[in-house]
């Protein structure tokens, strides 16, 4: 993922002190990442992203390129682990400024993440297919059960909870206009 930044960055012709503005992201942070010696979570793989006008799928590999980009079950990156065995996927995602993510996320009981929000007009789709996800969203509270889908504009600080004693499924889709 290292590499892909670092790439990204140079075809875009940016400096590490310009990303750093950009994203909001301390220069000192940047060279860890690309120095492969800080594993940086998904908001600022977001912020970082959003900043060069690409997505997070481009710097882990696993967006589509036409016609059909089959991407194998080993090839799938984990992005977010819990403390207690939970984890997030990034199954697959477009390339480019317009981008659409597919999410497959597993909590346990008690676990939570939050982000600080994507960027304007950000929107994601979750369906739920066990358990029961907190959704909180510019700190409003919203409850959505298994088989149940839910539309969310997440370009206000929102995170996902399992507040029950089973384990949570869903998947969301992420779609961020272009910039």
């Amino acid at each position: 993922m290292a590499a892909r930044i670092r790439l990204y960055r140079s075809q875009k012709k940016m400096s590490l002190d310009e990303l750093s503005r950009r994203a909001g992201v301390s220069k000192g942070m940047l060279v860890e990442i690309e120095g492969c010696r800080a594993n940086p979570s998904i908001a600022l793989l977001c912020r970082i992203a959003a900043a060069m006008g690409v997505s997070v799928a481009d710097f882990v590999n696993v967006a589509s390129a036409p016609p059909v980009h089959v991407i194998a079950a080993e090839e799938i990156p984990v992005l977010w682990q819990g403390e207690h065995g939970g984890s997030a996927r990034l199954l697959a995602g477009t390339s480019g400024p317009e981008m659409v993510e597919l999410w497959r996320w597993v909590m346990q009981p008690g676990e939570s993440f939050a982000s600080p929000g994507h960027p304007q007009s950000t929107c994601e789709l979750l369906y739920v297919e066990q358990g029961s996800l907190t959704l909180w969203v510019d700190e409003q509270r919203y409850e959505i059960a298994a088989g149940n889908s839910a539309v969310a504009r997440t370009d206000a600080p929102h995170r996902y909870t399992n507040h029950g004693d089973s384990r949570l499924e869903f998947t969301m889709t992420v779609y961020e206009p272009g910039r």
